[in-house]
This record gives structure tokens, C-alpha cells and sequence, in this order.
């Protein structure tokens, strides 16, 4: 077991590398994104933990005048991650606490980008916290959506604003729609359990498209497809932290269905770069998948290839085996295969996600190996 741990790479050497990847895919839209202000929300969540640390990287070497001054809504109920509060004590983020089913602070900052990443992502919480998730989606978005409007004709008005949409908007696709483009209109229940996040999500896009149509505002939504990795609480209850609880703790993987349904994962430095590349570069009202289309494998894949690299990272010795979930309804309206087509994003934003499965599950591996607590310092 230690031999093998030999290999796991020191966090910094980790998140170094990726922050890194992520700047060199991002160099004109760091340019533009240069001395000006951008506000996101649920930034101390996954996605928040390279959106906004990757600006931080652009910042340590970019002169005075070019530093990206960035705010970060989070309403910090699942903690304050010392990531993110060390940034703040050190001066080079303002860390604001605000739940965005509230109305907006009465002081707000002339924000010029806008990132709408808060709300809650994975099924067992969102199914237990429905009105929660509906509330963050729509009820936040569009008091995000009037600001941007109130600042229109100011001096300095919001010229970028991301939705994070999700892929699971397009519900469970049939086989024709596989790879899924953006004009697939999907299959969807409007009264299931996934429902209070799949159909939040499609009234924000609508409302994104609206305000952009009607107001000439520069709104994007991204859709993302099944990302992965660092900043991926190991308490988070997707697939692969749970995955790499079971190999930590030395237990058998526990498959919860019978392996057979299908996705592609996106690491997340792959998936960063993209989202600020819709936010930078994407045309106003568009919506972009952002993921990668290969390989798409199934859940009993994925398990196998997780027992694999932690046999060879910590000496793991477990197997997969079959099990069912407590939760009545977790399985319900899962969809069968999940995989993107991203030929829009490559062609509008030049989106090109470069690292592969493999080599984003040893990096999410070894961050776990760091953060088995559930912590993301």
C-alpha cells in the first residue's frame, strides 16, 4: 500500500498543472476578461473551485492594471472551504455569504461578466431539496437577469453572463439523438423526481434566450455533460466520488443499477476552459453542450477501470459487486445514455477538451487521496 501511494502527486504539483492547462486553453478570453469585474455565484461549489481559481492563476502573474477583480456569492451551507477563504483573507477575491433564493444585496458592484453556477447539481440532494433547487435556478437567475438589464445602459454594462444550464435537460434521449446536439428538444418528465432540477433548468434557459432576444443582453447557457474531478466533494454522492470512497475506505465498489447505462466524463480542467470560453465568446441566447464525446462507457466500465487505478495508486485489492440504493426514486427517470455532441462549442468558441478519461480519473484519484474527509481545502 505505501509503495503504490508513492505515485499519488503532491496536491500543489496537482492543482498547479491543471490551472496551468486551463490558462494556456483560455489565453485571448483571459485577455479580454483582463482589469474587469465578474461575479460568481456558488463559487464554493465543484465547478466554483476551478472557475475561480483559475482566474486567481491568471492573477498571480498578471500585472496590476490586467488582475481580474473577482466576488464570489456562495451561501456556504455545505462549509466554507479553506481553498476559498484563503483567498479572501488574502486579499485576491471578495467573499460575499448570500443565498441566491434572497433578493440581491442592496450594494451590488458594477459587475461587467456574471457567472450563475449556484444551485444543487447532484440527484440525492437536489430530490431532497426540490423547492431549494427551483427557487436557486429560477428565482435567482432572474434577479441576475434584471441587474444585467438595470446596468444596460450605464457606462460600464455586463458584457458576458453564463447560465449553467445542464444536460439534463435533454432527459433520456433516443438512440438517433446519441451524440445529443443543442437542437435536440428532448424527453423530459415534468412531474418525476429529477424534475424540480431538469425543468428549472429549461424555463432558465428560456428566460436566458428572452431577456437576450428582447433586451439585446450577452446571455449563454452552458449545458454541462457528466464533469469530474477535483474540487468534487468525495460526500457528493455522483458516481465517481463514490467510487473512490469505496477504494479509500477499502471496501468493494457498490454498483447501485445493473452497470448497463452509459455516459462520457469531462475532467474538469477540460470543462473550465469551456465555460469560459461560452462566457468570453459565446453568441448571445446560444446554449452550448460542454463534455466530450468519447468514449462513452457504462457504469460497470467506469467501476472496473476506477479498481484498476486504485491498484495501482494505493494497493486497492477490493472488486465491483451489485447492490440497490436506499432511495426509492434513484433510479427513476435515470437516463439510459448520456453522451454530447460539441461540434457548436468547437466551432463557435473553439472549445477542444484534450485530457482523456483515464488520465482525469488518476488526477480526481489522487485529489481524493487528499480530501478522503470530504474536505476541498
Amino acid at each position: 500500500m505505501t509503495a503504490a501511494a508513492t505515485k499519488i502527486p503532491a496536491l500543489p504539483a496537482l492543482l498547479d498543472q491543471d490551472l496551468s492547462f486551463i490558462q494556456g486553453q483560455l489565453r485571448s478570453e483571459l485577455t479580454e476578461l483582463a482589469g474587469r469585474r465578474i461575479l460568481i455565484t456558488g463559487g464554493a461549489g465543484f465547478l466554483g473551485y476551478y472557475l475561480v481559481q483559475a482566474l486567481d492563476h491568471w492573477n498571480r502573474s498578471a500585472p496590476s492594471a490586467d488582475r481580474i477583480a473577482i466576488t464570489v456569492f456562495d451561501n456556504l451551507k455545505r462549509g466554507e472551504p479553506r481553498w476559498l477563504t484563503d483567498l479572501a483573507a488574502g486579499k485576491r477575491l471578495t467573499l460575499a455569504r448570500h443565498d441566491m433564493r434572497e433578493p440581491l444585496p442592496a450594494d451590488m458592484a458594477a459587475f461587467e461578466y456574471i457567472i450563475h453556477a449556484a444551485g444543487i447539481a447532484s440527484p440525492t440532494f437536489y430530490r431532497r431539496f426540490p423547492i431549494e433547487t427551483m427557487d436557486a435556478n429560477i428565482n435567482g437567475l432572474r434577479a441576475l437577469l434584471e441587474y444585467a438589464r438595470a446596468r444596460q445602459e450605464s457606462a460600464d454594462p455586463v458584457r458576458g453572463f453564463l447560465f449553467f444550464s445542464s444536460s439534463e435537460i435533454y432527459g433520456d434521449p433516443p438512440a438517433e439523438w446519441i451524440p445529443t446536439p443543442e437542437h435536440y428538444r428532448g424527453n423530459v418528465s415534468c412531474t418525476g423526481p429529477r424534475a424540480c432540477y431538469d425543468e428549472s433548468k429549461r424555463y432558465g434557459e428560456t428566460l436566458c434566450v428572452e431577456f437576450a432576444r428582447v433586451y439585446g443582453l450577452p446571455i449563454t447557457a452552458a449545458r454541462p455533460f457528466n464533469n469530474f474531478g477535483p474540487g468534487l466533494k468525495i460526500s457528493d454522492r455522483r458516481v465517481i466520488p463514490d467510487f473512490a470512497a469505496d477504494i479509500l475506505a477499502g471496501r468493494d465498489i457498490v454498483l447501485l443499477s445493473d452497470g448497463k447505462p452509459s455516459r462520457t466524463f469531462c475532467y474538469v480542467a477540460d470543462a473550465v476552459a469551456g465555460y469560459h470560453k461560452v462566457l468570453v465568446r459565446g453568441r448571445p441566447g446560444e446554449a452550448y453542450n460542454i463534455g466530450i464525446e468519447t468514449p462513452e462507457i457504462t457504469m460497470a466500465e467506469l467501476a472496473a477501470r476506477m479498481v484498476e487505478i486504485g491498484r495501482e495508486l494505493v494497493g486497492y485489492s477490493g472488486k465491483v459487486v451489485l447492490g440497490a440504493s436506499a432511495e426509492a426514486a434513484y433510479l427513476e427517470d435515470n437516463p439510459a445514455r448520456r453522451c454530447p455532441s460539441i461540434q457548436k462549442a468547437r466551432e463557435h468558441i473553439g472549445y477542444a477538451p484534450a485530457i482523456t478519461l483515464d488520465e482525469g480519473l488518476r488526477r480526481s484519484f489522487a485529489w481524493y487521496t487528499h480530501h478522503r474527509q470530504g474536505s476541498d481545502a
